[in-house]
């Protein structure tokens, strides 16, 4: 077989059997297939699409081009958990150290942000001292004592995604369902938890704009962990104004960490205890989701998932004076407030802009290997449903960088007022997992 094959049977539509597929991605990682041929292959495929065999064989085999590692000489039962990213979600800061504190160990690899969606690892570099790239036997003894690390993703594991995002990123194939469903399943499945939760985003402040297709996107992957025997189940979660009050690195730690203490925003806390059961379930802690509920919502009162944030923070080397102080946390020279201009009930709240609002503030990368403000970014002092005076505060805009008033007018445009009370929608509104063949989609 020859790569013009390979290209020219994906261009008329026709299926990739596992013998190409293979051939293909190991001869892209060898550097025995050119950028143009495979360039051309992944637009094939944007506009062809793949059928469920070959996305599970194109999974396969990007997972097969590297190492994966075995978590078995770690007790318990591990489960790991993916997001695709949106405005100001930092439910893994949350999340982790939650289900931790009630048995399920979670060995996660994570990665930094892009453009409007924070990475994980951007937001525990904030805090003074915090490692996150630690050797195996490190992470391995962190998720063993601990109950959970994160760490950055490791070169050793699924080097043909590495390789291939890079591609997709500067040949406009990013966005196609196949080949996100294997990126993102084939480093979770490299991971070697035993169970998986796909928190898959969509709304102006995610990455994927349309509910259909984050449908279709975790249909996709929970149907890949399945056949690989692992417990996937999706969350689709609304993305339509920003998750929490706070955007930006040091922001959201501060606000992760008063979540963990149980005086956190709604929304984000609805979120973190519907993951969490979902989790407790997937490890077999609980087999009823109220119980699990209830002692999820215990351990955010009682400080005991606190603790485990703590020791997870000491553990990759971090100052934990920082956690429990975080008053010490710098903060920008310039804090710019925006106030409503009028009354009424907050309709919309347009977090895509205000995730680029705070990429130009500071938060953000435009290019892979910008540097970041830690202190950047936004707090909301109101969200959709929430009733302002004329005068009242809506957020607040935080940036080292001068001359950054212009923003202040365009923050403001980017709520929408009704006359009429407004009630904001569930944030997770379903949860999709395949039973016996079939998928059970649970409706909020």
């Amino acid at each position: 077989m020859t790569m013009t094959e390979i290209i020219e049977k994906k261009k008329e539509g026709q299926s990739l059997s596992r013998e190409e597929i293979d051939y293909f991605i190991d001869g892209y990682c060898k550097n025995g297939i050119p950028d143009y041929q495979v360039s051309a292959l992944l637009m094939a495929i944007c506009f062809q699409g793949m059928d469920e065999e070959e996305t599970f064989h194109l999974t396969e085999s990007m997972l097969a081009s590297g190492k994966t590692l075995d978590l078995s000489s770690i007790p318990g039962v591990k489960c790991d958990k993916h997001s695709t990213g949106g405005v100001g979600d930092k439910t893994s800061l949350i999340l982790c150290p939650l289900v931790a504190s009630l048995g399920v160990k979670v060995a996660k690899m994570s990665g930094r942000g892009l453009g409007f969606t924070g990475g994980t690892l951007d937001k525990l570099e904030s805090i003074p001292g915090v490692r996150v790239s630690l050797s195996p036997s490190e992470f391995f003894e962190a998720v063993r004592k601990v109950g959970m690390a994160i760490v950055g993703q490791s070169t050793e594991l699924v080097p043909a995604d590495k390789k291939l995002y890079a591609l997709r990123d500067v040949t406009g194939t990013v966005n196609s369902i196949p080949l996100i469903a294997a990126s993102i399943m084939s480093k979770k499945l490299a991971s070697g938890s035993d169970c998986i939760l796909l928190d898959v985003k969509y709304g102006k402040g995610a990455f994927m704009a349309d509910k259909d297709q984050a449908e279709k996107l975790a249909k996709e992957m929970v149907r890949i962990g399945m056949r690989f025997k692992k417990d996937t189940r999706a969350e689709i979660t609304s993305m339509e104004q920003p998750l929490g009050l706070a955007i930006g690195n040091i922001l959201e730690v501060v606000e992760a960490i008063q979540t963990l203490q149980g005086k956190g925003p709604s929304d984000l806390v609805d979120l973190v205890l519907h993951s969490g059961t979902t989790m407790l379930l997937q490890a077999g802690i609980y087999s009823d989701a109220k119980k699990a509920r209830s002692a999820l919502e215990k351990n955010l009162d009682n400080g005991k998932a606190f603790e485990v944030f703590r020791s997870f923070i000491k553990a990759q080397g971090g100052d934990v004076s920082f956690l429990d102080n975080p008053e010490k946390f710098p903060t920008a020279i310039y804090s710019y407030p925006v106030k409503s201009l009028k009354g009424g009930y907050i309709k919309s709240i347009d977090a895509l802009d205000l995730g680029l609002i705070s990429m130009e503030l500071g938060a953000g990368r435009e290019k892979k290997d910008d540097m970041i403000d830690p202190t950047a970014g936004i707090v909301l002092a109101k969200k959709v449903g929430d009733y302002v005076n004329k005068g009242d505060l809506l957020l607040t805009l935080y940036t080292e960088r001068a001359n950054k008033r212009d923003l202040l007018s365009r923050a403001l445009g980017d709520y929408e007022f009704s006359d009429e009370a407004v009630t904001p929608g569930p944030v997770v509104e379903e949860t999709i997992r395949l039973v016996d063949g079939e998928f059970e989609i649970e409706k909020e």
